[in-house]
């Protein structure tokens, strides 16, 4: 992933490669004053859709994409006050939570979790996003 090299001091943003950003337009993540957007993103290793497994490896896969995409930032998991979790089957929310609770049981961001009928991938269980708070310089 790379900086927007167009970006301003006060806007940022994070291109991941994925061809979905060319297709439809958008980062993979925004930075606007102390807060860090990670848009949906699909469990993706190494630039490839991660889809062996079940939930747990899509939604732990999803976050890890999501925390690389934040890492441009200088950001971790600690700086994350939000999480939104989507998923396909109601059957799943206990193994994308544990996927979750891992990541993110020190921080203990807000967290939503959806269910929807289905991902631009139809192999993909799980899509998650998050949002960051980045201090100020100088705090």
């Amino acid at each position: 992933m790379t900086p927007d090299p167009e970006s301003s001091s006060r806007v940022e943003r994070v291109q991941s490669g994925s061809p979905w950003e060319d297709a439809i337009g958008f980062a993979r993540a925004v930075a606007a004053g102390d807060r860090v957007h990670v848009g949906g993103t699909m469990p993706v290793v190494d630039g490839v859709l991660h889809v062996e497994g079940g939930p747990y490896e899509q939604t732990r896969a999803a976050f890890q994409a999501a925390l690389e995409a934040l890492a441009e930032f200088g950001l971790d998991a600690s700086s994350v006050v939000r999480t939104r979790i989507y998923l396909t089957h109601t059957r799943d929310v206990e193994e994308a939570g544990r996927a979750h609770q891992e990541l993110f049981d020190a921080v203990r961001p807000v967290t939503t979790v959806v269910v929807v009928s289905g991902f631009l991938d139809p192999r993909v269980l799980a899509e998650v996003e998050l949002e960051a708070y980045r201090a100020p310089s100088g705090t």
